[in-house]
């Protein structure tokens, strides 16, 4: 692999510390703002963060880079650990977690600071949260693979192991959804540092299997099947 020049380096640094600040801006920062507020500097940002990688690869490193064809290398594997944990989050939120009482039953602070949250960023009825859960699973799932792992986990590769690469590239991953978990959960519940926790494994993990098949496509539909089951627990929480 190509030794990494120093431009790449900062450009590497700034895509990883880059998704931490957007959502620490639109999230947490402008939670008060104006709807159409927030939802500008989401679109804006994620507009600057899925064009970046092409961008520096393609037009300033002129780069040869092509859409990869179909192929099945790590998808069955990709599909089987997506749907595991998946269907794990779902088992543990209907038979615990949601029950009364629990973290996220009824009316607990952590169900209102969802609901709250949903209805602030204009989710304020079944069929745009539907919409939105078939966006993320589908659309920027595949997104965050190709920015995660097709970019910054393969290019800080070149300049040390892959495990180093790996844990590099789950770090950045994880910061922004320390964010998201925070607002919910508090940061000083565990359930926030546990859901970071199984966040970073995860990030290894699509990282791990990235390397050994040399495409998205496993990874994609594994992140895909576990952000299914975070929107299938987010619609019960809401409209339950």
């Amino acid at each position: 692999m190509k030794q990494l020049s120093r431009f790449d380096g900062m450009i590497l640094v700034i895509a990883l510390i880059f998704p931490f600040f957007l959502t620490l801006t639109y999230f947490v920062l402008l939670a008060g703002s104006p709807v159409f507020v927030q939802k500008s500097v989401y679109g804006i940002g994620k507009i600057f963060q899925f064009i970046l990688p092409v961008f520096w690869v393609g037009v300033v490193c002129r780069e040869r880079w092509l859409v990869r064809r179909w192929n099945t290398r790590g998808f069955a594997e990709g599909t089987a650990f997506g749907i595991s944990v998946a269907v794990a989050m779902i088992l543990l939120y209907f038979f615990w977690l949601g029950l009364p009482g629990q973290l996220l039953g009824n009316d607990t602070p952590a169900s209102l600071a969802i609901v709250t949250k949903m209805n602030g960023l204009g989710i304020i009825n079944e069929r745009l949260f539907f919409l939105l859960g078939v966006f993320y699973s589908v659309i920027h799932s595949g997104l965050e693979e190709y920015y995660w792992r097709w970019f910054i986990f393969s290019r800080l590769r070149c300049d040390g192991s892959w495990f180093f690469a790996a844990v590099i590239s789950s770090l950045g991953f994880t910061a922004h959804h320390i964010l998201l978990l925070g607002t919910y959960f508090g940061y000083t519940s565990p359930f926030c540092w546990l859901g970071s926790l199984g966040v970073a494994v995860g990030g290894l993990y699509w990282a791990w299997l990235y390397k050994r098949s040399d495409s998205i496509w496993g990874t994609w539909i594994s992140h895909g099947f576990i952000d299914a089951a975070i929107f299938i627990i987010g619609f019960t929480v809401c409209f339950r």
